[in-house]
């Protein structure tokens, strides 16, 4: 009875057009009323949630991303691309996905990477007979890579949610191998479309010309130096390294770059400072929220629940997946992750490296979000390519197999995720 107060009051307060944040706020207390737990307990939990240093990451992880985005580094990076992939046939579509890799290590977003790298490619691939709804789709699926590539910010809030258990920077390393595999797969099915399809080859760049455009991308691909470089060799923590990424970005887009303009830097910073705001509130009344399900002993009980259900691990990852999908077409990524973590006792319990499970979790919700009826990267897809969100879905359904297909591989291979932390000494 307690769970469905609890969450039966989450649901209706999502019913009633709450917004996400305050809808997992309020029924935290109503949950906290209902199992005669005081209210300042909750309060407690709530403030507790944002007191962390690590915060710091999520913030100027953001605003280097934005400023990134803001200052011309999207039409760089593509053209970087284009130098590897652009002269195979189907090559613009390899672009899109190469450049997708390049922009989520920046920027840590699938929105901002769908809406920069976008509203690039979707014109150039329609202007080479590429059709707009199959250039949206290649945009909205290769941006899922920011979801697990670092400095993704779910990698953060997970981290935030197993209360520490998990380090960002293990989270970092461990997404790298997964993030390249599904742009790897995502390029294997293009290439068949292409040949299938007739699709046009590009032409090579000469090296001089090739020289002059690695120039002028590398000040933004340092950027991804920083943030990896940094982590990986033990210089700087997560948190350093995204308020010298930060720096950096601000310093290459104004001062080298120079494609955006001091007159539009408030703008920015009050567009980061309202998103940062957003994710906080968020965080914070998730905290509250996932005190009350302990409090509930909620998470024994769905661990009890799989388990009873089936002791094999494998036909409990599966059923652990299929709930996540689910879940993750109808609620944003961020919050579910808050409070879907609880979940974690299960694989515990299971011997399932909780790295690995969030690689797991990462994965599947990133899936939902170019999934609808909320995908909310799939809407901006949709936006971007001035095409109608049914016109962009049925253009995703292989997409939406071949990342299905990375999902089993990421879920029952743990050594995808977990090799490269282990050979770096994080587990």
């Amino acid at each position: 009875m307690d769970a469905l107060i609890l969450i039966g009051s989450l649901v209706a307060l999502l019913l009633l057009g709450f917004p996400v944040a305050f809808a997992v706020g309020l029924s935290a207390f109503i949950g906290a009323w209902w199992i005669d737990l005081p209210l300042e307990a909750v309060v407690i939990q709530i403030t507790n949630g944002i007191n962390k240093f690590s915060l710091l990451t999520i913030p100027f992880f953001i605003l280097a991303g934005a400023i990134m985005a803001e200052g011309g580094i999207a039409r760089r990076l593509v053209n970087f691309a284009y130098i590897f992939v652009g002269f195979i046939r189907g090559g613009l579509s390899l672009v899109n996905i190469v450049a997708s890799t390049f922009f989520g290590a920046i920027s840590g977003s699938s929105v901002a990477d769908t809406a920069s790298i976008g509203s690039v490619m979707v014109p150039q691939m329609e202007e080479k007979g590429y059709p707009r709804d199959f250039a949206a789709a290649v945009t909205a699926s290769g941006s899922v890579q920011a979801v697990l590539i670092p400095p993704s910010h779910n990698s953060v809030i997970y981290s935030l949610a197993t209360g520490g258990v998990v380090t960002i920077s293990s989270l970092f390393v461990a997404g790298i191998i997964p993030a390249l595999m599904l742009g790897l797969c995502l390029m294997i099915m293009c290439l068949c479309f292409a040949h299938k399809r007739g699709y046009p080859k590009g032409e090579r760049i000469a090296f001089k010309q090739a020289l002059s455009i690695f120039f002028d991308a590398f000040w933004g691909l340092f950027t991804i130096v920083i943030i990896l470089g940094g982590i990986l060799s033990g210089i700087f923590t997560a948190s350093e390294s995204a308020a010298i990424a930060c720096l950096w970005a601000f310093f290459v887009t104004m001062f080298i770059y120079r494609d955006f303009k001091w007159s539009q830097l408030h703008i920015l910073l009050f567009r980061t400072i309202k998103t940062v705001t957003i994710v906080m509130v968020l965080i914070a009344f998730a905290a509250g929220f996932g005190a009350v399900m302990t409090f509930m002993q909620l998470p024994t009980l769905i661990t009890e629940a799989f388990t009873s259900f089936s002791s094999n691990k494998y036909v409990i990852l599966m059923c652990v997946n299929f709930l996540l999908l689910v879940v993750g077409t109808l609620m944003d990524m961020a919050p579910l992750i808050l409070i879907l973590t609880p979940v974690l006792p299960v694989a515990t319990e299971l011997g399932i490296n909780p790295i690995h499970f969030g690689m797991i979790m990462l994965t599947n919700l990133g899936i939902g979000l170019i999934t609808p009826p909320v995908g909310t990267v799939l809407f901006v897809a949709s936006a971007v390519s001035k095409q109608k969100i049914e016109q962009v879905v049925s253009a995703m359904l292989p997409f939406y197999g071949m990342l299905f297909v990375v999902l089993m591989l990421i879920t029952y291979i743990p050594a995808i995720s977990l090799w490269l932390p282990r050979l770096m000494g994080m587990m």
